[in-house]
C-alpha cells in the first residue's frame, strides 16, 4: 500500500480541494498525516477582509519561546471590529499568521511550552493578549490552540475562571502602559472619557494601586452607581452642568493627563475646564465621525495639548525588560473584578457572524466559545 505524507503545513489546505478529493478515490491509497497535526476549527480572514471558519492544522510541538494554549474563550473587542475593516487604524498593521487566523484576545491553559520559556507558565492558565509578542510562528488566537510567545501571555490565579479573562488583558495592559507613559510625562492625575469602557474600568483599577488621583465620565447614572459601587471615588455624568463640576474637581486633583476613547463632541465640551498644561491622549472613537472641535484660543490660553496613545508603540509593549515587568505586577492585580471581561453573550464559532455584529451595552462583551468547551 503507498502511503503519502502530507506537509502539515497545507495538508488541509490540499485536502479540500476538489481534485485532491477525486484522487482520494483510487483504491489502495492511504494519506498520513504527520503525527499530533490534527485539524482544528479557526476563525480566519477572507481575501475580503471577512471572517470564515475553516479547518487548520492543530500546532503540536511550540517552537522556541512559544507555548501552546487550549483556548477556552475569546472576548470579541473593539479592536478586533475596527482592524478588520481597517488594517492600518492603529498606524501599525496586525500581521496574521500562516493561516490567517483572528483575535487580538483570549484565555485558556498551556499544554506545552517551547525552549526557553519559564517554566512557571506550564500547565497554567493564561490571559493573552497575542499583539504582546509578534512572532511568524504565531497562531491564533480564534482557534482551538493557538500558538503565542509566552510574553504574549498573563498568567492567572488558580482561583479564576479563564474565561472571565478572555477579552481582559487588552485592556488591562493599555490602562498600565499609558499610565506609565504619563507618569514619565509629569502628570499626576487622569480624566477617563470612557469610564465605563472595559479601558476605563482597568483604568479604575490600576489608578487606585498607584493612588494616582483618577476622574472617570460615564453617559447614565447608572454606569455612575457601578463604579462608585466598585470602590470609584470620583465619577461624573455628562448631563448638563458635568462642565462646571468637572472644572472643579480637576483643578483639585490636577488631573491634567486625559485618556480619550470616546472623541467627538465630548472633547469639545471637555476642553475649557482642563487645567493648565494639559495633555489629551486620542485612544477610541466611540463617538463615531463626530468631529473633534476645540477652539484653537484654547490651545493657546491652556497650553493644551493633543496627541495619539497606541499601546503598541509605549515602550512598556516595545521594550521586553518593560513588558515582563508589567505582565508580572499585573499578575498580583488581575484577579480585581474591575479587570474581569464583562460577558455579555456567548457565541459558536460557526456564529461568527452573528458574534461580530453583536452590540451589547455597558461595556460587556460577546464571547467566541471554543468547540471543546462549549
Amino acid at each position: 500500500m503507498q502511503v503519502i505524507t502530507i506537509d502539515s503545513e497545507v495538508e488541509w489546505m490540499v485536502c479540500r480541494a476538489d481534485a485532491f478529493r477525486q484522487w482520494m478515490k483510487l483504491p489502495n491509497l492511504r494519506v498520513a498525516t504527520e503525527p499530533g497535526n490534527r485539524p482544528m476549527k479557526a476563525i480566519c480572514v477572507t481575501p475580503s477582509r471577512t471572517l470564515e471558519v475553516r479547518d487548520i492544522p492543530a500546532p503540536n510541538e511550540p517552537a522556541a519561546g512559544h507555548v501552546l494554549v487550549e483556548m477556552d474563550a475569546s472576548a470579541i473587542n473593539q479592536g478586533d471590529k475596527t482592524f478588520l475593516r481597517m488594517p492600518t487604524t492603529a498606524g501599525n498593521p496586525l500581521a496574521l499568521d500562516r493561516h490567517e487566523v483572528w483575535g487580538a484576545s483570549g484565555a485558556g491553559r498551556v499544554i506545552a511550552v517551547g525552549d526557553g520559556v519559564p517554566a512557571v507558565h506550564a500547565g497554567k492558565q493564561v490571559a493573552v493578549y497575542r499583539s504582546l509578542g509578534r512572532s511568524a510562528e504565531s497562531v491564533g488566537l480564534w482557534c482551538e490552540r493557538a500558538q503565542v510567545p509566552y510574553s504574549a501571555c498573563l498568567i492567572l490565579p488558580d482561583h479564576v475562571r479563564a474565561r472571565d479573562y478572555c477579552g481582559s488583558l487588552v485592556n488591562v495592559m493599555t490602562a498600565y502602559a499609558f499610565l506609565e507613559e504619563i507618569a514619565e510625562a509629569g502628570h499626576k492625575g487622569v480624566i477617563v472619557t470612557a469610564g465605563n469602557s472595559a479601558t476605563g474600568y482597568a483604568m479604575a483599577s490600576l489608578a487606585r494601586s498607584r493612588k494616582l488621583p483618577a476622574i472617570f465620565l460615564v453617559r447614565t447614572e447608572a454606569a455612575r452607581r457601578a463604579l462608585v459601587q466598585s470602590g470609584v471615588e470620583h465619577v461624573l455624568v455628562t448631563d448638563e452642568g458635568f462642565t462646571d463640576r468637572l472644572a472643579a474637581l480637576s483643578a483639585e486633583l490636577a488631573t491634567t493627563a486625559v485618556f480619550d476613547g470616546v472623541g467627538g463632541d465630548l472633547l469639545g465640551k471637555i476642553a475649557p475646564s482642563l487645567p493648565m498644561n494639559s495633555t489629551i491622549y486620542a485612544y477610541g472613537f466611540l463617538g463615531g465621525a463626530v468631529p473633534v472641535a476645540i477652539p484653537s484660543v484654547l490651545f493657546m490660553m491652556k497650553n493644551l495639548t493633543m496627541r495619539r496613545f497606541s499601546n503598541f508603540e509605549s515602550r512598556t509593549v516595545k521594550e521586553q525588560e518593560r513588558l515582563a515587568a508589567a505582565l508580572k505586577t499585573l499578575e498580583s492585580l488581575i484577579d480585581d473584578p474591575l479587570l474581569a471581561t464583562r460577558i455579555g453573550e456567548e457565541f459558536r464559532f460557526d456564529q461568527i457572524e452573528q458574534a461580530m455584529a453583536c452590540a451589547l451595552p455597558d461595556g460587556a462583551r460577546a464571547v467566541l466559545v471554543a468547540p471543546s468547551h462549549v
